[in-house]
């Protein structure tokens, strides 16, 4: 059994900062979200995990070169667990070298290291750079792929499957907004310090100049990232990210017309975010935000609080309507171990759930002497008559 308790409005209000200065205009609606010419988009938070808004975001789409972020996601784990490094030395085969499409122009029996490779995978969009990372790595590009769909399955992106890394056509072979979305907003969380990489607008190898296709780089100093797309069959995508005054969206665009569509498409949906919504956190970890009688035990009282620090998006103007409820085990017996689940918090808006998360105990309480037992065992006859 479980019991609800409502934290007071005023610890979440004192606990927001600058609250004065998020009403840009009380009472004010907040707009719909753009509609654009897309087969699909999503538009998340990254610090919250929240989708601000979507259009048939979990419709099954072809990729294309999106594909690579996972490849990438793959290289960057493989770097941070000391498995592969920056200087090492890939061989190309001829499989790589053949491989179609837009190229880095590797050659065969001519070694490039794993960072020449990454750049001609983000920023060139190499067919060829993805192919030989994923021999490297995987052994082949089968195998590989199978270690791609593991991961996405890890991750949570539950509309994907991969049947190679570089996203060519082919059977079988999908995503979706939803995903691609969780899987940038992965990559900028798991690999801060190799995320910089997709910034960089230009790459020179083998004597030929190529330039980053995410025309958003050039266009607003807040996008750093991610990654472009573009099949006759999947039309031009657009996976992008930008930071404004600490708030990090990623954007999701499929199936658009044309370059210029995924672009101001991308911008659009960036800017609305933005403009219409917040990100804060509500909660710190470790700090208790309600005590839960503890029967039996030796002591009477137990500090529950979040392990992580929990953030809220909401639109700008409604930040202030936000609720939370704790639910929380029915007459809990003693002893109760440090970091025990002991209930759920919930942050509602207009009693709909934005966000739940566990509530733990933050201190240990032992069983208690004989004489608080006793006397909570009778308390608890005369409670439950």
């Amino acid at each position: 059994m479980t019991r609800r308790l409502l934290l007071a409005p005023i610890a979440v209000l004192c606990l927001l900062t600058g609250m004065a200065s998020l009403a840009f205009a009380a009472g004010m609606p907040t707009p719909a979200a753009p509609s654009f010419n897309a087969k699909s988009y999503a538009l998340l938070d990254v610090q919250s995990g929240q989708f601000i808004a979507a259009q048939d975001p979990h419709e099954h789409i072809e990729p294309a070169s999106l594909t690579k972020l996972m490849t990438i996601y793959i290289v960057f784990d493989e770097l941070a667990h000391n498995k592969i490094h920056m200087d090492d030395k890939v061989p190309v085969s001829v499989k790589a070298w053949k491989t179609g499409g837009s190229r880095m122009f590797i050659e065969p029996n001519k070694p490039v290291t794993v960072k020449q490779l990454l750049h001609g995978v983000i920023t060139d969009s190499g067919n060829d750079a993805t192919v030989a990372l994923a021999e490297y790595i995987g052994g082949t590009a089968d195998s590989f792929a199978t270690y791609m769909n593991q991961l996405a399955s890890k991750l949570g992106m539950t509309d994907s499957h991969f049947v190679n890394p570089d996203g060519l056509p082919a059977p079988k072979h999908y995503s979706s907004a939803h995903d691609l979305a969780v899987l940038a907003s992965a990559i900028i969380r798991d690999f801060p310090h190799y995320y910089s990489l997709f910034a960089q607008k230009d790459f020179t190898y083998n004597g030929i100049h190529q330039y980053n296709r995410n025309r958003l780089l050039w266009l607003d100093a807040s996008v750093d990232g991610l990654k472009t797309g573009h099949t006759q069959s999947a039309g031009y995508c657009l996976v992008a990210s930008a930071e404004r005054d600490g708030m990090r969206l990623v954007s999701v665009v499929t199936g658009t017309p044309s370059d210029n569509a995924r672009t101001q498409d991308s911008e659009a949906l960036l800017n609305y975010g933005f403009r219409f919504y917040k990100t804060r956190r509500l909660f710190a970890p470790d700090k208790a935000l309600q005590r839960v009688r503890v029967w039996k035990g030796a002591q009477s009282q137990v500090p529950v609080g979040v392990s992580k620090a929990i953030f809220i998006t909401a639109p700008r103007e409604r930040i202030k309507d936000l609720s939370t409820q704790a639910q929380l085990q029915n007459q809990l017996m003693a002893p109760v171990a440090k970091d025990q689940r002991l209930g759920t918090l919930q942050v509602k808006l207009d009693g709909k759930v934005l966000k739940q998360a566990p509530l733990y105990a933050l201190k240990a309480v032992p069983k208690g002497g004989w004489w608080s037992q006793l006397s909570d065992t009778v308390r608890l006859w005369i409670h439950n008559r």
